[in-house]
């Protein structure tokens, strides 16, 4: 195929995946859960410093992601 036509697919892509990203950040505060501040993750606050490590977000992006790109996979073929 033509490298200049596939390279417009992709960008087209990114650029939706780009679009609903950003939404999710200007909507966030107004969702139900804190993205990235979901039960589950580990936060651990002592006296002189914290710790915070978000494993459930992690999955939860994880999941998302691989969905996007096996839906991505489905169409290009």
């Amino acid at each position: 195929m033509d490298p200049v036509r596939e390279t417009g697919k992709v960008l087209i892509v990114f650029g939706g995946a780009l679009l609903i990203f950003g939404a999710l950040l200007l909507l966030g505060a107004r969702l139900p859960f804190r993205f990235g501040r979901l039960p589950g993750d580990i936060v651990y606050q002592g006296r002189h410093g914290s710790f915070y490590f978000p494993i459930v977000t992690c999955i939860l992006v994880s999941v998302l992601l691989t969905l996007f790109f096996w839906i991505v996979n489905l169409f290009r073929r």
